[in-house]
């Protein structure tokens, strides 16, 4: 229980507020391609995070969609997903609020993989 009153507070603050471009300027956590058409992965990554995140937000972007996943422990988004069309699919890149914290929330790592194929 003691631990829990440390960590939360701690890991509440390294969150902070981060907004869209911010998170965006980022190194991407994730690049890869699909088979999938944009909209396609979009479906599947809202399906994925309904129950541990809600309502993602999409977005027209560029040749594709943006897809912009709510906070879990905090107000703002905590990652962006760039989902292009690309020829027989989409090429998909993954900004993260927390990238370098290793103690973050994984649901979307687990999603995004999840995603990619099939």
């Amino acid at each position: 229980m003691k631990w829990g009153v440390v960590c939360v507070p701690w890991i509440l603050a390294l969150a902070g507020c981060a907004n869209v471009a911010e998170i965006n300027e980022t190194l991407p956590t994730m690049s890869v391609i699909s088979g999938k058409k944009p909209l396609e992965y979009a479906q599947c990554l809202s399906d994925k995070l309904a129950d541990s995140r809600g309502a993602l937000q999409l977005q027209p972007h560029k040749e594709g969609v943006r897809v912009i996943v709510p906070g879990k422990l905090s107000s703002g988004p905590a990652a962006v997903f760039d989902i292009e069309d690309r020829s027989g699919g989409s090429s998909i890149k993954l900004h993260e609020r927390m990238s370098n914290v290793p103690v973050r929330p994984h649901d979307v790592q687990k999603a995004a993989n999840a995603c990619i194929s099939g």
